[in-house]
């Protein structure tokens, strides 16, 4: 069942966008967006009465990192949503971190924001060791390649020698 988030009486002044709206502005597809909702990247979003999707600065920037993982680090959905739950996760804590508290509710936030970050890391450390392989087996490739171009390179000039002394 698709949670619903209702339009915020609070707020009236954040301007929300429809889904046309965001779609245009981020270049992504109508379809995409409530793909992205449906699979949990994007929290279901605010609806007018009518039932109109509408989107908050937060949901185009929470959109905005979505589409940067994807784009520049290849990272399947899975683990996009996990790093942006991550990010999302440090921000709670430091919203609720207070000089005040307990010693040991510090240790907890912290432990938390360890945790997370942890998982964050390993997946960008996988990420780039997976393109440095690609980008050795690509260096060989050049190397072998090269190799050839020098192979032929003294084959015809060696051709060249034999027609001129003939």
């Amino acid at each position: 069942m698709v949670r619903k988030r209702l339009a915020p009486e609070a707020a009236p002044d954040e301007p929300y966008l429809q889904i046309g709206e965001v779609a245009e502005r981020t270049g992504v597809t109508q379809r995409t967006l409530r793909f992205y909702e449906e699979k949990g990247l994007l929290k279901p979003p605010t609806r007018m009465e009518g039932g109109f999707r509408l989107y908050s600065e937060t949901d185009i920037q929470r959109l905005e990192r979505i589409k940067r993982l994807k784009q520049l680090l290849g990272f399947p959905l899975a683990e996009i949503k996990e790093m942006v739950d991550a990010e999302e996760v440090k921000l709670q804590l430091k919203a609720e971190y207070r000089p005040e508290a307990a010693l040991s509710q510090k240790k907890a936030q912290l432990l938390k924001a360890i945790e997370v970050t942890e998982r964050q890391y390993d997946l960008i450390r996988q990420k780039v060791a997976d393109l440095a392989e690609m980008q050795s087996k690509l260096e060989e490739r050049l190397a072998t390649f090269g190799d050839w171009m020098e192979q032929l390179e003294r084959q015809l000039t060696a051709n060249r020698k034999v027609k001129t002394k003939v």
